[in-house]
């Protein structure tokens, strides 16, 4: 399946063709900051499947801690993936970017421990305290 997104403004657009892996509702407070909400959600991509079709020298990355670094627009801020030198196949898309239909719900809370004390979870989705993963770059 071909995926298509951009970010906010429109001057980063980009296409990813291969398979995305289950969503997480991180509740860290570096996304809830990041994100301005309650949670982010972001799936796992291979990176060799991922490209920029406009604008990837708007992309700007901030290392939100050692290794870890957060892709976004520098025009209007949306965020769009986060990547970790550890793991430099994958980045972690922000699905609310991708323009299609993803056919799936959501797999997974990660970093429950640290969530918003206004946010109240409801469904029954697995909860993790930290991440199912200790490696996975949310």
């Amino acid at each position: 399946t071909m995926y298509t997104g951009r970010c906010l403004c429109g001057d980063i657009c980009f296409e990813y063709d291969g398979p995305i892996g289950p969503v997480a509702l991180c509740h860290c407070s570096q996304c809830r900051r990041a994100h301005g909400s309650a949670f982010s959600a972001s799936a796992p991509v291979q990176k060799v499947r991922f490209r920029f079709v406009t604008g990837e020298d708007r992309i700007t990355e901030f290392e939100s801690r050692p290794g870890k670094y957060r892709g976004f627009c520098s025009r209007c801020g949306s965020q769009l993936y986060s990547r970790v030198d550890a793991i430099p196949g994958i980045l972690r898309l922000r699905v609310g970017c991708i323009n299609e239909p993803l056919g799936k719900g959501p797999a997974q809370h990660v970093f429950v421990g640290s969530k918003s004390d206004w946010f109240e979870i409801t469904d029954e989705l697995p909860q993790f305290e930290k991440t199912e993963r200790t490696n996975d770059p949310h």
